[in-house]
């Protein structure tokens, strides 16, 4: 009987029913993934918005007046410079008043000239000799207020720049505030691009920035920051900044969106491949390789994301070997071996597929 007992203990223990055996996960083979080590490196944060590019000077040109446009300086989409005439509006009727009001100075003048005279001999009052001269004073006035109401007929560009589309034509009928075509000065332009409050302190005078629009795809048009508004907008929580671009060529266009990314000073920053952080509710973690080759989970902490790429702030120390490929299955305390996430999934698919599919 006590041999017979002896056998039946020696078939259990080769059949693994005892105690001893080890583990479904510690017999399990290693899990193939991809790893890598965690160095600093230099970064250059940036902060990204969208603005719209503005003419240093932009100015719709308007008619003073109510007059027939009499003669057409300008076609469209031509470069002016300060100054240069625009448009002439009809004034026969001014012109003939003017020479009304100069002869009438011209008299007075003279009136007044012959008074003074007269004033040393006695033979008038000063109080006369006062009177032609407001009289000539007035007439001289007269002559200045029909020139400027001339010059009103000549309409000028007020700086240099390209003009827009022309509106008018010889023969129109003008009246104050009528377009006679825009007036953009963009040899050098601004784009106002909105900066979230949090970032605020990223963002000083002379810094450098790079725009890119769609006409020119792949191209940085370089600027730098000029001037951050005083106020944040309540209702956004962002304060506007305006960067200011030079513009030679002419290709920034007002009214285009700039794509605008402001360059941050270098610096040293743990970054580690965006796809080795793994976020469960409110943990984020990595799984870090042990040297027995078996992994844990570290806590993390993140902070900017960027290229595929995110910082670590906390949890992480340099030259630690994480997992970066083949996360999915992994728990702590499971073996690891370099490999492919091809591997990996191989691996799984053959330990999730039923026993009797092996055959």
């Amino acid at each position: 009987m006590r041999a017979l007992g002896l056998a039946a203990a020696l078939v259990l223990s080769a059949c693994g029913g005892g105690e001893a055996a080890p583990s479904g996960q510690a017999a399990a083979a290693p899990v193939p993934v991809t790893t890598t080590v965690a160095a600093p490196r230099q970064w250059n944060d940036s902060v990204t918005a969208l603005g719209t590019v503005n003419a240093r000077e932009s100015i719709t040109v308007t008619a003073k007046v109510s007059e027939i446009v009499q003669r057409v300086h300008f076609d469209s989409g031509d470069e002016v410079a300060a100054g240069a005439p625009l448009i002439t509006l009809s004034g026969n009727q001014q012109q003939a008043t003017l020479q009304a009001a100069e002869a009438a100075a011209i008299d007075a003048d003279s009136q007044f000239r012959r008074g003074a005279e007269l004033v040393d001999s006695q033979l008038i009052a000063r109080a006369s000799v006062d009177t032609l001269r407001a009289n000539r004073d007035s007439a001289r006035a007269n002559v200045a207020e029909m020139r400027a109401n001339i010059s009103d007929r000549t309409i000028r560009a007020p700086f240099a720049g390209v003009l827009g589309l022309r509106q008018v034509s010889p023969g129109a009928l003008v009246t104050p505030g009528t377009p006679i075509a825009t007036l953009d000065d963009i040899g050098a332009v601004y784009v106002d691009f909105p900066v979230p409050e949090t970032q605020l302190s990223r963002v000083v005078n002379g810094q450098r920035l790079f725009g890119r629009v769609a006409s020119f795809p792949g191209r940085d048009f370089e600027g730098v920051v000029q001037t951050v508004d005083a106020r944040i907008d309540p209702q956004s929580r962002a304060v506007t900044v305006r960067g200011a671009f030079e513009n030679t060529d002419r290709e920034l266009r007002p009214g285009m969106l700039v794509q605008v990314r402001l360059q941050q000073a270098a610096r040293e920053a743990l970054m580690i491949p965006e796809i080795a952080v793994i976020q469960v509710g409110r943990d984020t973690f990595v799984y870090r390789v042990r040297e027995d080759e078996t992994v844990e989970q570290a806590p993390v902490t993140v902070g900017v994301r960027a290229e595929g790429l995110v910082e670590i702030l906390d949890g992480l120390e340099p030259d630690t070997r994480i997992v970066v490929d083949g996360t999915g299955k992994l728990r702590p305390g499971m073996q690891i071996t370099e490999g492919t996430v091809q591997e990996a999934k191989a691996q799984q698919a053959e330990e999730a597929a039923p026993a009797g599919d092996t055959q």
